[in-house]
């Protein structure tokens, strides 16, 4: 049995859930999410708890359980109170600053680097070094702040780029030079 698929998942205040078709959707306070639910597993709303089990055993079934409980718990995490991804620069002249619905961003190259703002993503700046993305769909913000990284990634000598805001950087040792 899976372990993370027969923990039971429990509904915040003013968070429901149902199911859809072949979807389950959550609604909140922040929004509406959907997440997959797959044939031979059930969910089973009892008061502010669901729990999901499966009808099948097999080894695909199996491999789904978690899965679709680990999604569904993230998707009521996402509309009651959020997710957020903090990120760094680094560097000398390095900046950031919010254009209208852009991200506009000095990374070093001989031009401005310009990030959208997707749809369901809210992206802030502070002190114009600290970049954080928030929203209500986990995956979605996930991948932005993946996105943005990858503009310019931190180097392993001086630590120059874009990080996470709790992600270490392996450092290099230099050229020792002549003795």
């Amino acid at each position: 049995m899976s372990r993370v698929g027969k923990n039971p998942v429990k509904l915040p205040p003013k968070v429901e859930a149902k199911l859809v078709g072949d979807k389950i959707e959550v609604k909140g306070p922040l929004g509406t999410l959907h997440s997959p639910i797959f044939p031979g597993i059930e969910m089973e709303v009892q008061g502010d708890l669901v729990t999901f089990k499966r009808n099948i055993d097999d080894k695909q079934t199996s491999a789904l359980h978690g899965l679709v409980r680990a999604l569904f718990n993230n998707n009521v995490k996402g509309v009651s109170s959020g997710w957020e991804k903090n990120l760094e620069i680094f560097g000398v002249g390095y900046r950031a600053q919010k254009k209208g619905s852009s991200l506009v961003m000095n990374l070093g190259y001989s031009h401005d680097v310009t990030y959208p703002e997707p749809a369901g993503i809210k992206i802030d700046v502070t002190d114009q070094l600290k970049i954080k993305i928030s929203g209500i769909d986990r995956q979605l913000v996930g991948q932005v702040a993946a996105n943005i990284r990858s503009l310019k990634m931190p180097e392993p000598y001086k630590g120059k780029g874009i990080k996470y805001a709790n992600e270490n950087i392996r450092r290099k040792a230099g050229k020792t030079g002549k003795k």
